[in-house]
């Protein structure tokens, strides 16, 4: 009769391992904001709504420049030329040309981003895709999050430890960085602007950097 050796009965073993997820989030004010606005206009000449649109986008970007904005914090980001109909009993009858030139704002001083959307609107905008917030330190403070994610995973596991009255091997078997959505912006959604004699309060509020690890510990 052959019996297993102890070597076949070691592989055979499951491996003693306690795996957990840390997390680890740092909340802080952003200092930098995206900007998308700009003009659509509509005619039924369309050489007439093509300069119309020109003009506005022309006084627009001139706002921006006397507010302290450079020229490579301003770039066209959509431009569109289109026809407009309406459908009538079933039949299509041309309306007129929609042109619609939309502008990529990069604000530094996110003190200026309701004058700077003021300023946009009394110069001729009329659309507002989005507003979004965001931090020129997103590196920074996102390896400061994964700190706090290891440590919190560490935690976990030695809970888990004395829980069941074991002892954890030191240094952890594996670290493993998990994917995140990215959540660097914060979004500030609006689709028409419309002129007013107040001027404009945008809030930025906090924003949320998040990691999470994955640690794998063997215990004896």
């Amino acid at each position: 009769m052959q019996y297993p050796s102890y070597r076949t009965m070691k592989s055979a073993e499951k491996p003693k391992i306690i795996k957990v997820t840390g997390e680890g989030i740092i909340s802080i004010r952003p200092d930098q904001a995206e900007i998308t606005l700009g003009v659509s206009t509509e005619d039924a000449n369309l050489s007439k709504a093509l300069e119309i649109n020109a003009n506005k986008i022309g006084a627009i970007i001139q706002t921006l420049y006397n507010l302290g904005m450079k020229e490579n914090e301003i770039q066209t980001s959509h431009y569109s030329i289109s026809p407009q109909y309406d459908y009538i009993d079933g039949k299509q009858t041309f309306r007129n040309y929609r042109v619609e030139h939309l502008l990529h704002l990069t604000v530094k001083d996110i003190q200026k981003v309701g004058m700077i959307v003021d300023g946009a609107v009394t110069s001729g905008a009329n659309e507002i895709s989005a507003i979004q917030f965001s931090s020129s330190q997103y590196h920074h403070y996102y390896e400061q999050a994964l700190s706090k994610a290891v440590i919190n995973a560490i935690q976990k596991a030695n809970t888990i430890a004395q829980t069941i009255k074991v002892q954890l091997s030191q240094p952890p078997k594996s670290i493993t960085e998990l994917p995140l959505p990215i959540n660097g912006p914060i979004p500030f959604q609006s689709h028409v602007l419309m002129k007013s004699e107040s001027a404009t309060s945008i809030q930025p509020g906090t924003m949320d950097i998040s990691s999470q690890v994955e640690v794998v510990f063997n215990y004896f």
